[in-house]
């Protein structure tokens, strides 16, 4: 069932999908949304704002990419994270999951979201079970992209803004943008937290690469992505400072901002639930841990789950864009897989260059 403003706070976050941006009848919701206007007229400088940042031209990787705000973006995208930046509104009690694309996002929103909403849908038992409750866990029949979405991606359109709004606290929320490009109402926010997830680069490049040949209009050489570290081409670049942004602000604010490494998630998955539980005020209780919600959490959302039900729910749907099927987000989630594409010394030659971007600022992947 869709669910408006008017339905009011939920233990846990709502499914993003599920939400109505105004419901039929709803007097007070579509009041709201009456005295909205349909186009900022902000949105008419973008064009000739963007068309004077700095630029790179298009490559078979990324198609031409403008500096905003220290970091480089997909020219096309820009209008909605300008859009993001100036309107978006942080309330008490968001959470947002942030990270570089291709670094465990879409684990660690299904493990965020599972983790938040257990008071109103508990997650099945790892044995299994066929009974109604378990049928209508949000992530059973949704991608976790459908349940939490990407910031950037919502203000693309005045139906996504007009959703966001509606949507009831507290609200999971996601992007990939760098910490410099956040508005202020999340940056300068004392309860709004914000969840970061960083892997290692070496492994994040190579799952870029598969990812980015799932369109199947793009042929993209496995070196153009390598080099987009250096150049700078990837979203969100420099990747050093999109870490550091991150970085610098857990440490002046810890209770604010919760630094994830994908590789102890893999290696520690229920800890590290545990302490996205105790991050964002949703503790376990002993008698949820005796009863085996954490694991029945890290079994619901595991990968080889999230895989299986990528490739069987909705059909064709595409959650993202046009250009990506669900099971574009579940490949191996290996650690250590790019040894199998690059060579000894393609890689030492990446560490190098990155152990110089990050020396001295104290941040480690391991």
């Amino acid at each position: 069932p869709l669910v408006s403003a008017a339905a009011g706070c939920q233990r846990g976050p709502v499914p993003f999908k599920d939400v109505a941006a105004v419901v039929a009848g709803d007097d007070g919701a579509a009041a709201a949304m009456a005295h909205r206007p349909l186009a900022d007229p902000e949105d008419e400088d973008h064009d000739e704002l963007i068309a004077t940042l700095p630029c790179k031209p298009p490559t078979p990787l990324m198609r031409r990419m403008r500096l905003y705000r220290g970091g480089w973006f997909p020219e096309k995208w820009l209008p909605a994270i300008m859009a993001f930046r100036r309107r978006f509104e942080a309330r008490d009690g968001d959470v947002v999951v942030a990270s570089l694309p291709k670094c465990g996002t879409t684990w660690l929103k299904a493990l965020a979201f599972a983790t938040a909403v257990r008071g109103t849908y508990p997650p099945p038992p790892v044995a299994g079970s066929d009974d109604e409750g378990n049928r209508r866990h949000p992530l059973l029949r949704l991608n976790p992209h459908e349940c939490v979405p990407f910031l950037e991606s919502v203000y693309s359109t005045m139906e996504e803004e007009s959703k966001l709004d509606a949507t009831p606290s507290p609200r999971l929320l996601s992007t990939h943008l760098p910490y410099s490009v956040l508005p202020a109402s999340i940056t300068d926010s004392s309860r709004c937290k914000i969840i970061y997830v960083c892997r290692q680069p070496k492994d994040m490049l190579i799952s870029f690469w598969h990812f980015i040949n799932r369109d199947k209009s793009r042929d993209v050489s496995s070196s153009y992505v390598w080099e987009s570290v250096r150049e700078c081409t990837y979203f969100g670049s420099p990747i050093w400072d999109h870490i550091l942004g991150y970085w610098n602000a857990s440490k002046v604010k810890p209770d604010n901002v919760l630094i994830l490494k994908y590789e102890d998630m893999k290696r520690n998955p229920t800890e590290n639930v545990e302490k996205i539980a105790e991050f964002i005020g949703q503790p376990f209780s002993n008698s949820e841990k005796e009863a085996s919600i954490v694991d029945n959490i890290v079994e619901l959302c595991s990968f080889e789950k999230m895989k299986a039900l990528g490739a069987s729910m909705a059909g064709s749907q595409k959650v993202i864009s046009s250009e990506f099927p669900n099971d574009s987000f579940f490949r191996k989630g290996a650690i250590g897989d790019w040894v199998n594409h690059v060579t000894p010394e393609m890689a030492e030659s990446l560490d190098k260059f990155l152990s110089e971007k990050f020396d001295g600022s104290g941040f480690t992947f391991m």
